[in-house]
């Protein structure tokens, strides 16, 4: 909900409690649910991935924890082939 106007003001609350925080939290849980960044784009309207990258990727996981994810499934299907 948008905070009520003081006489004479700007509406100042309304980025962060308006529809602006709702897309953030639509980006946010599109990167939480492992969207590619391109597609992720395309959703939000940035005729730019690297736009979504700047403004988003303080909310994506670190590359250390998706490497490791990513090595140790490659390392489990090639373990359960050999066995």
């Amino acid at each position: 909900m948008i905070p009520e106007r003081k006489p004479g003001e700007p509406y100042a609350g309304s980025r962060e409690n308006g529809m602006h925080a709702l897309r953030h939290f639509y980006a946010s849980v599109l990167l939480d649910a492992g969207e590619n960044i391109k597609a992720h784009a395309e959703y939000l309207g940035h005729s730019d991935p690297g736009l979504t990258l700047r403004v988003y990727a303080h909310l994506m996981p670190s590359s250390q924890e998706s490497t490791r994810k990513a090595v140790t499934a490659c390392l489990r299907r090639h373990q359960n082939f050999a066995t």
